[in-house]
């Protein structure tokens, strides 16, 4: 399914590094928290703390949803390295987004697992300006309802340590296509976005399905993506619905199979 058009290097030891499979501990599997450090043009931009796989989509989508670059063919390589106690990641991107990179403000700490936007700077940074979302066709219940309903078989790390987020692409008819999992919420949603992207994938169709609080960030990303409506497990924020409103953005959340909350935008039967 990777159609991506930059190459990838993945420098991993011959025996996986601690944090990509469950950490054992009383007899019960643990997920683990890895610093993952992202270099663009060997610059050290941010140290995200997130689970130790799908690295490559995780530069890919955070890139994007990040505003570093405008589109996934502005990513040139990825090179993943783990060092001791670190997963290091360097990202070559061209001269243009990198100068635009320079002239704004690095996150400079460690982003915490639930945050999206620990170290930065400007709060001007935060809520930058969205594209308005093409109209298109509105979900239907029934498709939200079987991604609801298939949700829990299609998450292999959480039914191992019952503790990490997902974030699943899922298509009109409700069927999965895609699925990454992280303990951080806003990870799981980068690392969605970018190995769908590197696949080719067009958001637009279908929707996003979250096992987490719909927050302002999480709209943000989903509207960066092209995706058209997100189906949150919890609840959404305040700020997140008028993020979402103002780009056309449709917000289904408090989610379970058999109920859902619509708080923004349509759907249909």
């Amino acid at each position: 399914m990777d159609n991506t058009s930059f190459p990838v290097t993945l420098n991993w030891p011959a025996s996986r590094m601690a944090g990509q499979e469950p950490f054992q501990a009383k007899g019960t599997a643990l997920a683990e928290e890895t610093p993952i450090s992202l270099s663009y043009n060997t610059m050290q931009y941010a140290v995200m703390m997130a689970t130790a796989r799908d690295i490559e989509d995780f530069c890919t989508g955070f890139s994007l949803t990040e505003g570093i670059v405008d589109r996934v063919d502005d990513i040139k390589s990825i090179e993943v390295t783990a060092e001791p106690g670190f997963v290091a990641a360097e990202i070559r991107i061209p001269a243009e987004p990198f100068h635009r990179l320079m002239q704004a403000s690095r996150r400079m700490v460690v982003g915490r697992t639930g945050c999206g936007v620990c170290g930065t700077e400007d709060a001007g940074q935060i809520l930058r300006p969205l594209p308005a979302l093409p109209p298109g066709l509105p979900v239907s219940l029934a498709s939200v309802r079987r991604a609801l309903g298939e949700l829990a078989q299609h998450q292999a790390l959480n039914k191992a340590v019952h503790m990490v987020h997902g974030a699943a692409w899922c298509g009109a008819d409700g069927a999965i296509r895609l699925i990454r999992e992280d303990v951080g919420r806003h990870n799981a949603l980068d690392k969605l976005i970018g190995a769908g992207l590197r696949a080719g994938g067009n958001f637009s169709e279908g929707f996003c399905l979250l096992t987490s609080r719909c927050s302002y960030e999480m709209v943000q990303k989903s509207i960066i993506a092209g995706f058209r409506t997100v189906v949150a497990i919890s609840a959404p924020t305040g700020l997140a619905l008028r993020v979402a409103e103002k780009a056309g953005l449709t917000v289904i959340a408090i989610a379970r199979s058999d109920a859902q909350i619509l708080f923004t935008g349509e759907v249909s039967e």
